[in-house]
């Protein structure tokens, strides 16, 4: 592998339900798998000094799910964040949230901001966690705040240009994904960074998200380093 890694991975973590059924196992023992998942692949991320990785954790809409799926969920995501603050530590990771957290309970926001403030002198991979997250929603409520602020005489109508957008976004502060990796099998983005994946690189394969480990990673990373990035610009302009 060469020295031409992506700043920042994003991955839809998909096919956790599809595991667990395939084994005959209920949908949470599923998720549970993806956990381990998603914790081999931040420390892998970490160790290749990728700067950014982006988790599809929960989506909006999978707070419409069936409410015992939810709560089981919900238990999970709380459970795992109290317990991987010092692995998130010894592998200096630093946890960010985005998403519309007030959907989620005070106390998992609780246990999300002591998370944080625990890791927030880590200066290695930032994992960035998509919780409770709508791309379509997201958008909406930054073009709300530039109405806003028209309104309120602070710019211009013909003065708007991307930056208002996207300074208006959770990502504000984390460069747009180089590479958005999505397991399961599908070939959609389902809702997730729209408006960042402009020029993203898309990477899809069948490996359900449990099952999805270091190896399946590098050859991601290797399939991206064969592609000729050119941001709607031909070879070799300038």
């Amino acid at each position: 592998m060469n020295n031409n890694l992506p700043k920042h991975i994003a991955i839809i973590m998909d096919g956790n339900g599809r595991w667990a059924k395939k084994k005959n196992m209920p949908r949470f023992i599923g998720h549970k798998n993806g956990v381990n998942a998603a914790l081999e692949i931040s420390k892998a991320c970490s160790k290749l000094n990728i700067k950014h990785l982006t988790l599809y954790t929960l989506s909006i809409e999978n707070l419409h799910r069936p409410k015992l799926e939810v709560k089981a969920l919900m238990t999970l995501l709380s459970s795992t964040i109290k317990k991987q603050i010092q692995t998130m530590k010894d592998n200096n990771i630093k946890l960010n949230v985005i998403g519309f957290r007030q959907q989620l309970s005070i106390k998992i926001n609780k246990e999300l901001d002591f998370a944080m403030s625990e890791t927030s002198d880590n200066n290695g991979l930032q994992l960035n966690l998509a919780l409770a997250y709508s791309a379509r929603k997201e958008l909406v409520e930054s073009v709300k705040k530039v109405a806003n602020k028209i309104l309120a005489g602070q710019i211009e109508i013909s003065n708007i240009d991307e930056g208002h957008i996207s300074n208006n976004l959770f990502t504000k502060d984390i460069p747009d994904p180089d590479l958005i990796i999505r397991t399961g099998g599908e070939n959609r983005l389902s809702n997730f960074l729209l408006w960042q994946s402009a020029y993203s690189e898309l990477y899809f394969c069948d490996t359900f998200w449990p099952d999805f480990k270091e190896k399946n990673l590098n050859e991601a990373l290797d399939n991206f380093q064969l592609r000729e990035r050119r941001f709607g610009t031909i070879k070799n302009e300038k």
